[in-house]
C-alpha cells in the first residue's frame, strides 16, 4: 500500500498525490462493497424462490443456465430477470409529478447502500470506522421511508397513496421498538462503534454474545426489522389483495426494480446488523481449533445467511397480518417490552461488582 502511495506521489506530485491516493482507495473500497452487495441481492431473490419452492414441494427456477452447463440450471435466472427489467419501458403516468416519480426509487435505494459505509466485515475490513456508526445506520435506514411516501404521492393515485401511508405508519411504529432494543446493546457495550460492540462480545464462546442476556431484545429487533423492510407477514404496504400492490403500483421497468433491490438490500442489512449486535459478528461460536482458524469474514457471512433464511421462511409460512394487529404488536407489545428490558439492564448494571460476580452476569456486564 505504501508503494502505491509513493507511485501516486511520483506521478501527481506531493501536493495532489496523497489526496488522489486516498480518493482512489475509498473508491476501490466502495466498489468492493457495492458490487458483492448487488450480487448478493440478485441471488437472494434466487434463493428465496428455490427455498420457498422446496417448502411448498415444488422445484422453483430450473431452466436458465450459464453457457448450457447442466448443473447450473436456474443460476442464470437473476441475470435474466435483470436483463428483462432493463429492456422494459418506464411509463410515467400523465398526471404524476415526473421529477418526484423518478426521484422516489433513488431515495429508497440510496440510504440502503450508504448505510454499508460503517459496517465492519472483520476487525480490519471497514470503509469508515466512525465512533457513531450505529447512529449513522439508524439515520440512513430511517430515510428510506421518504422514497416510499414520495412514490405513493407522486403517482397521483389513491391506491398508491394509501399504501404509502400504511407503510409510513408501520415503519414509524417499529422504528421506535428497534431503537429501544438497540439502547440495551449500547448500555452493555458502552459504545456506538460497531467494531467495539463486536469486541465486547469476546470471551471464548457464544455464551458471551449479547444474544443470551438480551434474547427478548434480539427477537424484538429482528421482528421489527422484518416489519421495517415490509416483508411478509408485515407486507401491508404491498397488500396485492387489498390495495393493488401498494405504493409502487404505477412503476415499471428499472424504476420498479430499484424498489425491489432496495427491499432485498435492507433485508441483508438487517441480517448483518443482527449478526453484529447479538451474534458476535465475526467471532466464532467457540474459540478453539479448527473453528478459530476460519476467517472472521466467513463467520459473519454464515450468520447473515442464517438470519436471511428466517426472512424467507416467514414468507413461506405466515399469512399477512391485519393492519390493526401490526399496530397493536408494535405499540402495545414491543415498545413496553423494550422499556422494561432497558430498566432491567440498567438495574443489573448498578448492582455491586461482588454480586454480579456470584452469578453468570459477569460474562456480559
Amino acid at each position: 500500500m505504501e508503494y502505491i502511495q509513493q507511485l501516486f506521489e511520483q506521478f501527481f506530485g506531493t501536493e495532489w498525490g496523497p489526496m488522489l491516493f486516498v480518493l482512489a482507495k475509498d473508491l476501490t473500497l466502495i466498489v468492493a462493497i457495492v458490487v458483492p452487495l448487488l450480487l448478493g441481492v440478485a441471488y437472494l431473490t434466487f434463493a428465496e424462490r428455490k427455498i420457498i419452492g422446496y417448502m411448498q414441494v415444488r422445484v422453483g427456477p430450473n431452466r436458465v443456465t450459464f453457457f448450457g452447463i447442466p448443473w447450473l440450471r436456474g443460476w442464470g435466472q437473476p441475470i435474466a430477470d435483470a436483463v428483462k427489467a432493463m429492456m422494459k419501458e418506464i411509463i410515467v403516468p400523465n398526471s404524476a409529478n415526473k421529477f418526484l416519480f423518478i426521484l422516489a426509487p433513488i431515495l429508497t435505494i440510496a440510504p440502503a447502500l450508504a448505510a454499508w459505509a460503517v459496517v465492519p466485515f472483520s476487525p480490519e475490513m471497514v470503509l469508515a470506522d466512525i465512533n457513531a456508526g450505529l447512529l449513522y445506520i439508524l439515520a440512513m435506514t430511517s430515510m428510506g421511508i421518504y422514497g416510499v411516501i414520495i412514490a405513493g404521492w407522486a403517482s397521483n393515485s389513491k391506491y398508491a397513496f394509501i399504501g404509502a401511508m400504511r407503510s409510513a405508519a408501520q415503519v414509524v411504529s417499529y422504528e421506535l421498538a428497534m431503537g429501544f432494543a438497540l439502547v440495551c446493546v449500547l448500555m452493555m457495550s458502552a459504545s456506538l462503534n460497531l467494531g467495539d460492540i463486536v469486541n465486547g462480545q469476546q470471551g471464548g464462546s457464544f455464551l458471551n454474545w449479547y444474544l443470551i442476556p438480551l434474547f427478548p431484545m434480539f427477537l424484538v429487533y429482528f421482528i421489527s426489522g422484518v416489519a421495517e423492510t415490509n416483508r411478509a407477514p408485515f407486507d401491508v404496504a404491498e397488500g396485492e389483495s387489498e390495495i393493488v400492490a401498494g405504493f409502487h403500483v404505477d412503476y415499471s421497468g428499472m424504476a420498479f426494480t430499484v424498489f425491489f433491490l432496495a427491499e432485498y438490500a435492507n433485508m441483508i442489512l438487517v441480517a448483518t446488523l443482527t449478526s453484529l449486535l447479538f451474534l458476535g459478528g465475526w467471532l466464532p461460536p467457540i474459540d478453539i481449533a479448527p473453528l478459530n482458524m476460519i476467517p472472521g469474514f466467513i463467520w459473519l457471512l454464515l450468520k447473515i445467511a442464517f438470519m436471511l433464511f428466517f426472512f424467507l421462511w416467514f414468507r413461506a409460512t405466515f399469512p399477512r397480518y391485519r393492519y390493526d394487529q401490526i399496530m397493536r404488536l408494535g405499540w402495545k407489545v414491543f415498545i413496553p417490552l423494550t422499556l422494561v428490558w432497558i430498566f432491567v439492564v440498567g438495574a443489573i448494571m448498578q448492582l455491586p461488582l461482588s454480586i454480579r460476580n456470584v452469578f453468570p452476569l459477569n460474562l456480559w456486564f
